[in-house]
């Protein structure tokens, strides 16, 4: 189970080195280089812009009250890609670049999507069948209704303020 993070930390930089290694070998130290910098600046530049596109995507579900899962992921692969990118190596740019690619991010949560099963979801509220956060019922008043104790201050008619903007809805023209 822990051979993922030996070959992570240990093995792939090894082969990357061998990798540049081996480029620098073919086309010189300063193309290399050259290569590696090119590399981290448009993975930066994609990433910025990508994320960007996946930042609206996510706050466009957020308003049209649909699952932001699938915003969620294309952004923490596009973080991926991104980081890849920067992290000298080809073999790693090489991933973050395919990574960049939308339809390869879509064949990457289709296979996640196969191995997780949702047990429960939410959105930040206690379910019907849950229970209650506190522990014991709310007060009730002489009408079977809930009382919410609050605290407010009167303001005189003379002290409001004109409203600014459109209407809220919750005023009256």
């Amino acid at each position: 189970m822990q051979f993922w993070l030996f070959g992570l930390f240990v093995v792939l930089p090894i082969v990357e080195l061998a990798v540049i290694i081996k480029v620098g070998g073919v086309i010189g130290v300063w193309p290399t280089i050259s290569l590696l910098l090119l590399a981290a600046f448009v993975g930066s530049w994609l990433m910025r812009r990508q994320g960007a596109a996946a930042l609206t995507d996510l706050q466009r579900s957020f308003r049209d009250l649909r699952d932001p899962t699938e915003p969620i992921a294309h952004g923490a692969l596009i973080l991926l890609a991104g980081a890849l990118m920067i992290a000298p190596g080809f073999l790693t740019d090489v991933f973050g670049i395919a990574l960049l690619i939308p339809a390869v991010r879509r064949l990457i949560m289709r296979s996640v999507r196969s191995h997780v099963r949702v047990t429960r979801s939410g959105f930040g509220f206690p379910q019907p069948d849950a229970a209650p956060a506190w522990d014991e019922p709310p007060r009730r008043g002489a009408d079977g209704h809930p009382v919410i104790d609050a605290e407010f201050i009167e303001i005189d008619a003379g002290e409001s303020r004109p409203p600014r903007g459109r209407p809220s809805g919750w005023t009256q023209p």
